[in-house]
């Protein structure tokens, strides 16, 4: 007979093998391929007219200013390796002053005793925290229980994560998905703090994005395809069958730049539109920025060099696409972030 214990082992052997899998350089790729910001082109400016000291990269998220248009988004928790890594990207969040989300705490509700792996804020007291949950989770637990916990975590805004794609490469893995939309509604209705709401790897469409905007969503991240694919992920802790079976899903969804130019400049979602999904680089970053979005999300890269050096190799990593950043926007003749998105950008093939 299993046993709500044997449940917390499952749940938890589960996550460490996902940090596992996302950390490990083998020949099972996770990586889903192309985000198609290679086919966006910004504009030199030989003449750009301002000075490198004038560039200001601090930006308005939620209810305060950040120190750069990044997060550190949603990536792990609920295993002793994810508990030291959710701590130590709190603690590179506090240093840069940009905003930090958790892994899902569904565990939460089944293990509290496990608080202290997704309580931030002693590490981080000026930056923005995001708590994570499935959109499942928002369906069947009671909103109250969801809006308590937050209280707990003392977090500043609400993740909703959707991830069917994952959910059915993995074992024992939800597969019921009806009354979501209502669920989240719901919830947004309720909760005291801004929700946002995101895909997973595979992407939004832009009319989900308009809808749940419409919901109340106080932001949408596209999460789209392009970066680590949680289908290959869950295919790669399996057996070769199972990771041939992915395969017809690898290049399943909708790639980050293409979700991004279908909004591009649609007014329902001017200043709450984030990108994550394969974002690299200070050039995605810079493109994401050109095509909408107010910030753009880094995963894989960063739980790659918080396991390998902590919190001071996530710092160095950002630092240097911060300082290329820099360099984008005096190429263009941008000051700020904002002025990013008024470019007149190219798309080539």
């Amino acid at each position: 007979m299993s046993t709500t214990s044997d449940n917390s082992t499952g749940i938890s052997r589960r996550k460490a093998r996902h940090i596992e899998v996302c950390v490990a350089r083998t020949d099972r790729t996770i990586e889903s391929g192309s985000t198609g910001f290679e086919s966006i082109k910004l504009p030199h400016r030989a003449l750009p007219e301002i000075s490198f000291d004038e560039i200001d990269l601090d930006t308005f998220f939620i209810d305060r200013m950040v120190k750069l248009p990044i997060f550190i988004s949603c990536m792990t928790g609920g295993s002793s390796e994810g508990h030291r890594a959710n701590k130590e990207l709190a603690r590179a969040a506090q240093e840069l002053r940009i905003p930090v989300g958790m892994g899902s705490h569904r565990i939460l509700f089944e293990h509290p005793e496990l608080f202290e792996h997704f309580y931030l804020r002693p590490l981080a007291p000026d930056v923005p925290i995001l708590s994570n949950i499935g959109a499942v989770q928002v369906r069947d637990i009671p909103h109250a229980d969801l809006i308590e916990m937050n209280k707990r975590l003392e977090v500043d805004a609400q993740v909703i994560h959707l991830n069917p794609a994952q959910e059915l490469f993995q074992e024992s893995g939800d597969r019921d998905f009806r009354k979501l939309r209502e669920a989240i509604a719901r919830f947004i209705e309720a909760s005291p703090l801004p929700v946002i709401v995101k895909e997973t790897g595979c992407g939004l469409s832009p009319q989900e994005a308009l809808d749940l905007a419409g919901l109340g969503a106080a932001y949408v991240d596209v999460a789209g395809h392009g970066g680590t694919s949680w289908i290959l992920v869950e295919a790669a802790r399996g057996e070769e069958q199972e990771w041939q079976e992915a395969q017809d899903f690898r290049d399943w969804g909708w790639p980050t730049a293409e979700i991004l130019l279908h909004l591009r400049g649609e007014p329902r979602l001017e200043g709450r539109l984030l990108a994550s999904g394969g974002i690299r680089t200070a050039m995605d970053v810079a493109k994401a920025l050109s095509l909408g979005a107010s910030l753009a999300g880094m995963a894989l890269p960063l739980i790659r060099a918080v396991i390998e050096g902590g919190s001071a190799a996530v710092v160095s990593l950002i630092r240097q696409i911060e300082k290329n950043l820099r360099r984008v926007l005096l190429l263009t003749g941008s000051r700020t972030p904002g002025d990013l998105r008024r470019l007149p950008i190219r798309i080539v093939k």
